[in-house]
């Protein structure tokens, strides 16, 4: 690698990569990556793809493609041809002409013409985390033959592995938080059991001396009664601060919205399921109503994914005058709401039925046999 401005450029687009990475902003840094590896190698078109468990892509940033170019090319690409070939091999690809490729499987008609081609998987270890790749070298030279090169290669690999060190981190940090809420939800339930059941227990003996003393003692009965009263109050009081608590930390942080797109991509990731979601335009609401609401949405996704065997799940987040509603819709087995009832299963209906009133709202079910569920809930006002 030569030690001209293009070495200096990298130093300095290095820094400013690692000074990101450590505020977890993935999407930021790999948009960095992609820009700063079209800059630096004179590319035409930078891309870089992290693969979905579903032959897509969960995440896929571009440089060189204007936003209504991006509009007419269409959906993101499918893992075929040389993007699979990435995917799935450890190697470098450096291609004089990707059109004369035996894995080029050709692009929507609204695609830039490419030509020249430099790819390399981004690696953690053997684990491959997604691609980066640029086409259509610059060539400054008139008599032409410039193509990418093995320097080339060197600043990429150097880029790739910023982008490993990004997407690593996102994970971590991802499962850093999972495991954090699921360590103060543990103690959480250590001290609710401590405190509440030592109350219960001193309810339940209160209350027993309370009848010993009805006939013999009616005043020292009716002390013991009091103290009944007193002792259910503390016991309440230390559920509902538990109960506040408990509510969820990415909901506070967050908002409703983007927890529940981060809980379904989650999902989707982990089930060969489908699910998609659509929330935008949604303002904060009450945390009572926020709760409710997302509550209601797992034990829907729970009912979904475990139950009914459905290959799409849609959950959509809407408002309007009338208020909020949260719709989660599956093509699974479906069943029979009233026969649900009388068999005694009711898959979580009582509770989320439950919540939706507490919210002061409704909770509709439409299902039936081999024609999959909706369910809705329904907030006034908001």
């Amino acid at each position: 690698m030569h030690n001209g401005p293009e070495r200096t450029g990298l130093a300095a687009v290095s820094t400013a990569l690692l000074a990101m990475s450590r505020h977890l902003e993935v999407r930021d840094v790999l948009k960095t990556i992609v820009a700063s590896a079209r800059e630096l190698l004179d590319a035409e078109y930078a891309a870089l793809g992290v693969p979905d468990d579903h032959g897509g892509f969960a995440q896929f940033v571009v440089d060189g493609v204007s936003d209504e170019q991006w509009r007419r090319i269409g959906p993101l690409p499918r893992q075929h041809g040389i993007l699979a070939a990435m995917l799935h091999s450890p190697g470098l690809e450096r291609l004089a002409d990707v059109r004369k490729d035996p894995r080029f499987e050709g692009w929507p008609a609204a695609h830039p013409e490419l030509s020249d081609f430099l790819g390399l998987p981004i690696r953690d270890g053997e684990e491959i985390l997604g691609a980066l790749f640029l086409a259509n070298k610059r060539c400054p030279r008139p008599e032409g033959g410039c193509g990418f090169t093995e320097e080339d290669e060197d600043v990429l690999g150097i880029l790739a592995q910023h982008a490993a060190i990004a997407l690593t981190n996102a994970r971590l940090y991802e499962r850093s938080r999972e495991l954090t809420i699921a360590e103060e939800r543990s103690r959480l339930a250590h001290e609710l059991h401590d405190a509440v059941a030592q109350k219960l227990f001193s309810l339940r003996l209160t209350a027993q001396a309370a009848a010993a003393l009805v006939d013999r003692d009616p005043a020292r009965a009716r002390q013991e009664l009091q103290q009944v009263a007193a002792l259910a109050a503390e016991a309440a009081d230390e559920l509902r601060a538990a109960v506040v608590e408990l509510r969820p930390a990415a909901l506070d942080e967050d908002g409703l919205v983007a927890t529940l797109r981060n809980q379904i991509q989650v999902l989707d990731r982990a089930h060969s399921a489908r699910l998609t979601f659509a929330g935008e335009g949604i303002k904060a609401l009450p945390a009572a109503h926020e709760e409710a609401l997302l509550r209601v949405a797992q034990e829907a996704l729970h009912n979904a994914l475990r139950h009914s065997g459905a290959e799409h799940v849609t959950v959509t987040l809407t408002r309007d005058a009338g208020g909020v509603s949260l719709r989660i819709s599956d093509d699974g087995s479906g069943f029979d709401p009233k026969t649900v009832r009388r068999a005694g299963r009711h898959l979580g209906l009582v509770s989320m039925r439950d919540r939706a009133s507490g919210a002061g709202g409704r909770l509709l079910v439409q299902s039936a046999p081999g024609a999959g569920t909706t369910i809705e809930m329904e907030i006034p006002g908001g």
